[in-house]
């Protein structure tokens, strides 16, 4: 199985960017679709962003589309979350997870799909 270790988060002003990582071990990463999530204080998390484990099309959620760009990078066994202009309304816990998809050509958008996820990274942008 694989584990998932994010990194990257910090306080920024709005505006400004930041790039999430999440490096796998244990699996390559190749055989698995990645997704990222968030969970903002007193709410549910939810779906930012996905791509299959082939790479190619992505899918963001409304709020970030146009900001943010989730990429990854199989020889460095590491999935990320490129994060830009961002907003207040950023402020959240955020969690890379994975699916394991060896064959698959899709990107998965739910919870309950994501078997294997991080510890989450901690991003506040203040305004």
């Amino acid at each position: 199985q694989v584990q998932l270790v994010e990194s990257g988060g910090g306080l920024v002003q709005a505006g400004a960017s930041l790039r999430l990582s999440c490096a796998a071990s244990g699996r390559t990463l190749s055989t698995y679709a990645m997704g990222w999530f968030r969970q903002a204080p007193g709410k549910e998390r939810e779906f930012v962003a996905a791509m299959p484990r082939s790479g190619g099309s992505t899918y963001y959620t409304d709020s970030v589309k146009g900001r943010f760009t989730i990429s990854r990078d199989n020889a460095k066994n590491t999935a990320y979350l490129q994060m830009n202009s961002l907003k207040p309304e950023d402020t959240a816990v955020y969690y890379c997870a994975a699916h394991y998809d060896p064959y698959g050509t899709r990107y998965y958008t739910r919870e309950y799909e994501y078997f294997y996820w991080g510890q989450g990274t901690q991003v506040t942008v203040s305004s």
